[in-house]
């Protein structure tokens, strides 16, 4: 049995890092967001039209769920009904959203900076 080199283990954390990321993403996506949207079509508020299936509005209701008090001078999304509808759950998930983006995002660095060959760097 081989043993297994610092770059193996880099890609298959990255690997898993990725996966729970997209878990964590359909989560948010489909419970939160789909409840929060809910609610808002419930009070007439529509979702933001420049969001035609990207998904680019669910970091805007993660950030605004995880960072309920940052100072924000405008948003993509409705900041205050995002805040009224959010349950505890939604709280959880934004979280978990936030923690695996990050963690991708850092492991992606630390593989570059640190395991990428040389001519890839010069």
């Amino acid at each position: 049995m081989s043993e297994l080199s610092p770059e193996n283990w880099m890609a298959i954390v990255s690997v898993f890092v990725f996966f729970m990321w997209g878990i964590a993403t359909f989560l948010f996506g489909r419970i939160s967001v789909k409840h929060i949207e809910r609610e808002m079509a419930k009070e007439g508020i529509a979702p933001p039209l420049w969001d035609k299936g990207i998904g680019g509005r669910i970091v805007a209701y993660a950030g605004i769920i995880a960072f309920p008090n940052l100072k924000r001078h405008a948003s993509l999304v409705n900041i205050e009904a995002t805040k009224r509808y959010t349950r505890k759950k939604d709280k959880k998930l934004a979280w978990f959203y936030f923690i695996t983006m990050v963690s991708f995002f850092i492991v992606l660095i630390v593989f570059y900076f640190f395991f990428a060959p040389d001519d890839i760097l010069s």
